[in-house]
């Protein structure tokens, strides 16, 4: 369906004034708080038409509700609309006759208090009295719910409702549905450029004379500022500090333009540094599980601008990535169109073995749901064996959803969830509420009743004793390899040719020995040397059996007389404050301290290659010696290039795991044979020396991970830190853009907009920028690590008096598009097939068949008004949810993505950025098809929006008289009128004015 310009009107202010009712602990200084869920009020969304003022006008009087620790009665909204405006009170009882006309009006409930009175009303699934909805998976009843809940048969019509209901038969057929998600859910990295984004809006709406307030949040928005921080400080007990201090020399900027978003933009939270991982704090503190607004209650879901918001899914809250412009529409009231799911259902059975970890679990789950082919689905779990996972285990699989390519890995709500809602603080009764709420509309899954068969799309089982321990690696999360095991494959790795699998280390390199001296010590290296050893991620480090069973290792390990290597980065970035206090209540941060273990700071580091220097020694024995040095950390990527530049070997591990490898030194190592090292009393000491059972971190979990924990970290949360509070910022609403920032720069997405649509476009004559095989990541498009010093991002700031000591990284550049434009394809390890085997981010121009840097070969593109496309294979786009490796090729003048298939986010990501995206015809690619990338391509693409379809073929045409037909990858109606407008940014612009 198209959203038009009436059908989208919904965007409108009431939505802010209907939904008072959310707040938090946040201060005001932290957001300016005007709205929550629109859903409340959906039954008059295209009619809102309070204006901005009136809003205004009774801003700053709202009370607040915690969803936590304080719940408080808000005054009615009624009586604060009737205070503002006696006109609005005229609105009020117009909207009310119009909700009466609800689709759905007669399943409208009343949900009781057990003591009397009522929660609110939702509603009810059940009074539909459906026989098709007993059967839905649980996942899809949420998008039923919301669907019903949200029908104006405007943006969401009743047919929308028939095709969920009806999912067991319209699943497969790939029908389109619109969902509006509960609220939206950022990380710095993308969080700025979302805010930069909202700004430019702003102004685009400014210069084309309408209403800059319409460029307001109208869904709660959250943004947790966690992937900043960087381990340049470790081994120190003064390390959270001293790498904080640098974290604000390094990003004041960004962090006082984030604050100035909280109060110029309603409805947007900002969580300040230090707090903890995004993802993390989502699941202990965020999530709402069911939101009660002004009485309305629903279940809570959430789109995030991090493929990992599916850590959220182990809550029961439906919650996946989507592309930061994605996410921006959403935020503006736009109903997300996307493809109704199959649903994979999962069976868990029986117990994961003594010594068996939930790193484990889901490093085999990643490899079953791999190989099965989940893209584009959910997946939902189920069974016996899941009462056998804690919540937190759940989450640790729910959070690598992208990593075995599933939208969602869904958990339904049941009495574990509700444990854990607990455990963290939320208050009794809005548990109950949760309960009552989900039992009563068909949500809750109660294991001690009778279970109503599910009907899934395809099933899959696995029983947990089946899991073994394992690690993932050396260059992709989805290659499991079995711990007995590691070291055969470790040196299959070093024969094997270069590639996923494969270093191509010769013969005689392979048993290379580098020493050198480590400030006065002698130290040595070889090939699978372990030089980064990082307990990291919101994957690992939200599960209190694992990182408790770190520091069970690390005690073992002291007391048996074992040290880790001086010389190797060791490093703990936990998820939340609560994690130091049970490390801290349990006595064994001391263990990991004396293993060098010391905590580092709050956010995702290592994981997403904020992994800071290696000691120069260090580096210099691996860059001169060619040393295929490996790093282990609690990660859930490990893309080549990704956790550090000269760790080539990099590997997944567990966080005992990663303190196990830390103490071995090495990777190349059969744990059940060798010893790891030699103990203080002269004997070899082995892994099972040093590894706990299955009871003694359960007695350290139930002794160390106490209710209290959680409730003073968030509360202290609000309190900010005093480097964040001591940012001043502009009250403006207007950003004032400085020229001269390196950090912040007005984007050009908007220059010379009209209110006319550009239209739908073919490309004619372009040249192939670049040519690419298999699994080209976010990672290799556009990295967020370090900026290397030759790179025309590196020119670009040394040429305006940047030193090289503060480069700082692309993902905290994000806000700059000149330096995020250079940073495009600049990943040190992608390969580009017309560079006919050299690795780097260089291409081949080929007018004049000069070898240069790919940002340089674009801009001469560019200036000679030629168009360009990318050739790729398979899986192209796999990775990070990254706005910037859609925008990015678009500022380079990419018309055109041609590959073999596409990772989810990232084809959704090209098409909001106006790129075609194009598939080759199964069994086809650009070998086999003959092309080289020397050809020049022509894309026909008819001229009318109408006559296109979602999904149709095409001819693709080169000059030298090759002809293809490739399907067009747009895959709703939406999607093509957002590649009409130009983009979902300009679309949404246009349709805001004609409101």
């Amino acid at each position: 369906m198209y959203i038009t310009a009436s059908s989208s009107a919904s965007s409108s202010l009431l939505r802010a004034a209907s939904s008072y009712s959310r707040t938090r602990f946040f201060p005001s200084s932290f957001r300016i708080l005007t709205s929550t869920n629109p859903t409340s009020a959906s039954v008059i969304n295209h009619h809102r038409s309070l204006t901005s003022a009136a809003v205004r006008s009774f801003h700053g009087s709202v009370p607040r509700w915690s969803h936590r620790l304080d719940w408080r009665s808000p005054l009615s909204l009624r009586a604060q609309i009737r205070a503002v405006n006696p006109v609005i009170e005229r609105l009020e009882r117009k909207f009310s006759t119009m909700a009466a006309e609800h689709p759905f009006k007669a399943v409208l409930t009343s949900l009781p208090k057990p003591g009397g009175g009522e929660f609110g009303k939702f509603y009810s699934l059940p009074a539909l009295n459906d026989p098709r909805i007993d059967k839905l998976p649980y996942s899809i009843r949420i998008l039923l719910e919301s669907a019903i809940r949200n029908c104006d048969n405007f943006q969401v019509k009743k047919e929308d409702v028939e095709k969920i209901i009806d999912w067991e038969n319209t699943s497969p057929k790939q029908v389109e549905i619109p969902f509006k998600p509960a609220r939206v859910l950022l990380q710095d990295f993308t969080g700025v450029p979302a805010v930069v984004d909202l700004a430019c809006m702003r102004d685009a709406m400014n210069k084309l004379g309408s209403d800059t307030s319409k460029i307001n949040p109208l869904v709660p928005v959250d943004l947790v500022i966690d992937h900043s921080v960087q381990v340049d400080v470790t081994r120190s007990e003064n390390a959270v500090q001293a790498n904080m201090e640098l974290e604000f020399q390094r990003n004041k900027e960004r962090f006082s333009f984030l604050k100035w978003g909280s109060s110029a933009f309603h409805n947007m939270l900002v969580v300040p540094p230090g707090s903890g991982i995004v993802h993390q704090v989502n699941l202990e503190y965020l999530g709402r599980v069911v939101f009660n607004t002004d009485g309305m209650l629903y279940p809570d879901s959430v789109v995030g601008t991090d493929s990992h918001t599916t850590m959220i899914d182990g809550l029961g809250v439906a919650g996946w990535g989507v592309g930061g412009i994605e996410a921006e529409a959403a935020m503006l009231g736009q109903p997300m169109s996307m493809v109704l799911p199959g649903v994979v259902g999962f069976k868990l059975s029986g117990k994961l073995r003594n010594g068996v970890t939930a790193t484990d679990l889901v490093l085999t789950a990643t490899q079953i749901l791999r190989k099965h082919g989940v893209v584009g689905k959910f997946v939902e779990f189920y069974g016996d064996g899941m009462g056998e996972l804690s919540l937190a285990d759940r989450a640790t699989i729910a959070n690598m959803s992208p990593e075995y390519g599933a939208t969602m890995g869904f958990f339904p709500v049941d009495h574990v969830t509700l444990q854990y809602l607990k455990l963290t603080g939320r208050s009794d009764e809005t548990v109950a509420m949760i309960e009552s709420y989900l039992r009563a509309n068909k949500m809750f899954v109660d294991y001690n009743e009778p279970q109503q068969e599910r009907v899934y799309s395809s099933y899959l089982e696995l029983n947990l004793v089946e899991v073994e321990p394992c690690i993932s690696g050396p260059k992709r999360p989805h290659d499991r390899v079995p711990l007995k095991e590691m070291k055969a494959d470790w040196n299959s790795c070093l024969n094997n040719k270069v590639g996923f699998k494969g270093f191509a280390v010769p013969k005689e390199a392979q048993d290379k020995v580098a020493k050198f001296s480590f400030h006065g010590q002698p130290a040595e290296l070889k090939h699978g040397g372990v030089v980064i050893a990082a307990i990291t991620s919101c994957t690992n480090t939200s599960n209190p059996s694992v990182m408790l069973g770190a520091g069970l290792v690390a005690k073992k390990a002291c007391e048996l007389g074992l040290q880790v290597k001086p010389w190797i980065k060791t490093s703990l970035a936990p998820g939340s404050g609560v994690v130091t206090k049970y490390l801290l209540q349990s006595g064994l941060q001391e263990y990991l301290n004396k293993q060098g273990f010391n905590i580092v700071g709050y956010g995702c580091t290592t994981c997403i290659g904020n992994s800071g220097d290696l000691d120069e020694s260090v580096a210099s024995a691996i860059s001169e010696n060619d040393i295929i040095a490996a790093a282990v950390l609690s990660g859930n990527r490990n893309f080549e290039g990704r956790v550090h530049a000269l760790t080539r070997a990099n590997y997944l591990a567990s966080p005992p795991l990663v303190v196990a490898y830390a103490l071995a030194g090495m990777v190349d190592i059969d744990f059940d044979k060798e010893p790891i090292g030699t103990g203080k009393d002269g004997k070899s000491v082995y892994f099972k020396d040093i590894w706990p059972s299955t009871e003694e971190i359960a007695e350290a979990v139930q002794s160390s991970v106490l209710p209290h924990m959680f409730k003073s970290t968030y509360e202290a949360i609000t309190k900010g830190n005093p480097m964040w509070n001591k940012l001043s910022v502009p009250s403006s609403t207007m950003y004032s853009w400085d020229p001269n920032s390196t950090y912040i720069h007005e984007p050009p997405y908007f220059k010379n907009m009209t209110m006319e649509p550009p239209g739908v476009h073919g490309v004619k004559d372009a040249y192939c920028l670049l040519n690419f095989g298999d699994s080209i990541t976010t990672d290799h498009i556009s990295p967020a690590g370090s900026i290397h010093k030759d790179s025309p991002a590196a020119k670009y700031l040394l040429d305006r008096g940047v030193e090289r000591k503060d480069f700082n990284s692309y993902g905290s550049r994000r806000g700059n598009d000149e330096v995020m434009a250079r940073g495009t394809f600049a990943n040190i390890r992608i390969v580009n097939k017309l560079l006919n085997g050299e690795v780097g981010p260089k291409t081949i121009h080929i007018p004049t068949g000069e070898r240069l840097y790919v940002f340089d070969a674009a801009m001469r593109y560019k200036e000679a008004r030629h168009g360009t496309i990318v050739l790729a294979g398979a899986e192209y786009g796999s990775g990070s949810s990254r706005d910037w490796a859609a925008k990015g090729p678009m500022l380079l003048g990419v018309k055109a993505v041609i590959a073999k298939s596409f990772e989810r986010i990232h084809r959704s990501n090209l098409v909001g950025m106006g790129i075609i995206p194009l598939c080759f015809k199964s069994g086809e690619d650009a070998d086999t098809l003959g092309l080289t990338g020397h050809e020049r391509y022509t894309i026909d693409l008819p001229s009318n929006m109408t006559d296109i379809r979602p999904g149709q073929d095409v001819t693709v045409t080169t000059d030298n008289g090759k002809s293809f037909t490739c399907t067009v990858r747009f895959d709703t109606e939406v999607e093509l009128a957002y590649f009409n407008d130009g983009g979902i940014l300009p679309y949404v612009i246009r349709n805001l004015i004609k409101q």
